[in-house]
């Protein structure tokens, strides 16, 4: 005699095994933590709004549209066999797998009948696009509807047919008058109704009548986009000229604002003036600038610095980035780009009062934007290597797998564009390292890229115009170096750096020497140094210096020349670091507060002067400049649950409810073949007449055994008895009692 249907969700989730409650924690992991106590507390989460419109959000279209069927039967469930008549256009196995797709998430219930609690019920608002009855509307519509609908002009008709179309809310024009406007007539004809001053609904009657022979709307496909078809090999070659070419900006870029930071805006972001800077030096568009900035902010390379906060530097983590090598820098930036809440292409937009959006503007966060791109890579990573989709058919694709998601596809075409200028992204095909950043991360990143990525180079080679060529991306020392002594012409597979004559005094300002310039060329440069070359520095060297310009902190000034030689030549004062600008004045480098306190040590009763002369109690000191903070980290994704934390929960959620139904004296699930009324029986029998009986047990962990007990009472849904395996008294629950059968004349094996 086969059990009743269950009659809630709660009593159809204790029918579901452990493996379906798994799969179920899986799907909506937003209702394992922390562990459910029971099936009725699983059954309220899944209730929770949030946590529906979650799992709702996740169907594609031809989920939902099998989801809209159960929705508007005009019973309390649907026979899962009624749902291809519902439905012909919808392939069987589209069919079976939206259900088992719904039923795994609980959005629907049930084995043959399908039921669909209310929370699913109240966050569809709208099922198939069709609006709500009228007696929900307290609208009473003609008693003839097809001859009335027949009826109707054809600019009236046209209004219903646009409203029976994917949504059933429409605006009402701006006209005065009853009569004025098309929907105005159809509110005096009850065929819409008001919902507000601005707002009418179409009748889920009406829109029925108007659909046809397709209630539910057309069948919901997925799209058969073009395939984009590309060789491997020159997809991930040319994805590595544009990860050498991303890699090499965002260096120079970092390196520009190591010796010139970028202002922060009183209202966040970068100025258009240091955008434009930064851009000239690049030899980019202002908008390439701004990507690059965004690029290695979202890297945790550049963040905000400086003693007031008001100053866009190089964070540490760029000092330790410089000296990786490249498939690792690579695999920073892929990844801080994949997480970052940002959306660069939002850049001079104008806002709502019309003000452009500067890069680095905290107006451009956007908290779905990690979801758009991984789903937008993901659509792609389904696609085998060579093989992909054109942007447009791209964000076809998504609609179709999220069309509650819908309006947040817009950015996905500049999405892709940004991933082509990563190099995760050629053509529409994923790379290679596409591939690895979305199934591993920064990690799979950069596997992915070695081997595509060439090794840095430790030399340039010098030519007889007075430029030196780098066949490759160079160590970071020799780059650091080259930054001082010449100039970037172009970049690329090969740089060119120019060496002039202000690369040069720049060098020769920075400490270097004459004869260390020509070392460093010597020893840099795989080719003879051209004689032009050496005559360059020797000739900036002749004219350097010549004129110098210095800076003091402090002075110390005297009519009594005697006490300042003194002063000069005591040893207590080496300190204060002075030396002799002129008679009656010495100067040192250090501020006046820090010399008055080494003078004052020393014995001497200096006193403090201000630019006028007069006599000071205690001179202003400078403020000292911050240092640095590192770049803050991407928000991380949550985490899933692992194999064994969802066997742990389920099997929370079974001791959980078992305890309540032998609180409540009701029976507990057991595995098919063992059922808990014919347990108990057993049991009670064996307790009364002190049989021993073979048990099949499962501990906490999941652990299954076989022992003879001896029992000795059974209350509470526990079992007390005596473990001939141990020799010890032991407690089993009886809910994790597998199976159970007499133990007759010291035969140890189970009886049938």
């Amino acid at each position: 005699m086969s059990s009743p249907a269950p009659a809630t969700l709660a009593s159809w989730l204790r029918t579901r095994s452990d493996e379906q409650l798994g799969a179920l924690l899986a799907a909506r992991p937003d209702v394992a933590r922390p562990a459910p106590s029971d099936v009725v507390a699983l059954a309220s989460r899944l209730a929770v709004p949030v946590s529906v419109d979650r799992a709702l959000d996740e169907l594609d279209a031809a989920t939902l549209q099998v989801l809209d069927v159960v929705l508007l039967a005009d019973t309390d469930g649907v026979d899962a066999a009624d749902l291809p008549a519902a439905l012909p256009a919808v392939p069987d196995d589209v069919l079976e797998a939206a259900v088992d797709r719904l039923t795994t998430r609980a959005l629907l219930w049930g084995d043959d009948v399908l039921h669909a609690p209310e929370p699913v019920r109240r966050a569809v608002r709208y099922p198939a696009g069709l609006g709500r009855r009228a007696v929900e509307l307290r609208l009473a519509l003609p008693a003839d509807l097809p001859e009335a609908l027949a009826e109707l002009p054809a600019e009236e008709r046209d209004v219903l047919e646009r409203l029976a179309g994917d949504r059933p809310v429409g605006h009402l024009p701006d006209t005065e008058g009853p009569g004025s406007s098309p929907a105005r007539r159809l509110l005096q004809r009850a065929l819409l109704a008001r919902i507000d001053a601005l707002n009418v609904e179409l009748p889920r009657e009406i829109g029925l009548q108007l659909r046809g022979s397709l209630p539910y709307g057309p069948p919901r496909l997925r799209p058969d986009p073009v395939v984009v078809e590309r060789d491997p090999a020159v997809v991930d070659r040319q994805a590595a000229g544009a990860a050498m070419e991303v890699i090499g900006r965002v260096g120079e870029l970092l390196a520009l604002l190591e010796e010139e930071p970028a202002g922060l805006l009183r209202s966040g972001g970068v100025g258009v003036r240091d955008q434009k800077r930064l851009a000239r030096a690049l030899k980019v568009p202002e908008p390439d600038a701004g990507w690059l900035l965004e690029l290695a902010y979202a890297a945790g390379l550049l963040d905000v610095g400086g003693p007031h906060r008001d100053e866009w530097l190089p964070t540490r983590a760029f000092d330790l980035w410089r000296e990786q090598e490249l498939p690792d820098r690579w695999a920073t930036l892929a990844a801080g780009w994949l997480a970052t809440v940002r959306l660069p292409s939002l850049a001079g937009q104008r806002d709502v009062a019309g003000k452009a959006v500067n890069a680095l503007s905290p107006d451009l966060v956007r908290h779905t934007a990690p979801a758009i791109r991984r789903s937008a890579l993901t659509a792609l990573a389904e696609y085998p290597p060579g093989r992909g989709v054109a942007a447009d058919d791209l964000v076809a694709l998504l609609r179709w797998r999220t069309p509650r998601r819908a309006d947040r596809l817009a950015p996905v075409p500049d999405l892709l564009a940004e991933a082509a200028r990563l190099g995760a992204v050629v053509g529409g095909v994923l790379s290679a390292g596409g591939r690895g950043l979305l199934a591993t991360g920064e990690d799979g990143a950069a596997m992915s890229m070695r081997g595509l990525l060439p090794d840095p180079v430790d030399h340039v080679l010098a030519q007889p115009d007075l430029s030196l060529v780098a066949p490759g991306p160079l160590v970071a020392e020799l780059a650091d170096t080259l930054a001082v002594v010449a100039d970037v012409e172009s970049s690329g597979g090969a740089t060119v750096f120019r060496v002039s004559e202000s690369s040069v005094r720049r060098a020769l300002d920075a400490g270097w020497s004459a004869t260390d310039l020509h070392d460093f060329f010597a020893r840099a440069s795989r080719t003879p140094v051209p004689q032009a070359l050496d005559y360059l520095v020797d000739d900036v060297a002749r004219q350097h210096g010549r004129l110098r310009v210095g800076a003091i902190e402090s002075y110390v000034r005297s009519d009594d020349h005697g006490l300042l030689s003194q002063v000069l030549n005591d040893r207590r004062t080496a300190t204060a670091e002075l030396r002799r600008l002129a008679p009656g004045v010495l100067v040192s480098g250090l501020g006046a507060d820090e010399v008055l306190t080494v003078l004052r040590e020393a014995g001497y009763a200096p006193a403090g002067e201000s630019p006028g002369g007069t006599v000071l109690t205690r001179p202003p000191a400078r403020p000292r400049a911050a240092g640095r903070r590192p770049g803050g980290s991407a928000p991380q994704a949550p985490r899933p649950l692992t194999g064994d934390e969802l066997a742990a929960t389920v099997r929370e959620i079974r001791a959980g409810d078992a305890a309540l139904a032998a609180r409540r004296g009701e029976a507990v699930r057991q595995v098919p073949g063992v059922t808990t009324a014919g347990t108990l029986e057993l049991l009670s029998r064996a307790v009364r007449e002190g049989v021993p009986v073979w048990l099949g047990y499962v501990d906490a962990q999941g652990s299954g055994s076989q022992r003879v007990v001896q029992p000795v009472s059974l209350a509470g849904g526990f079992l007390q008895g005596y473990d001939e395996r141990r020799g010890e008294s032991r407690t089993f629950a009886v809910h994790r009692i597998t199976s159970v059968a007499l133990v007759e004349d010291d035969d140890l094996a189970p009886s049938s």
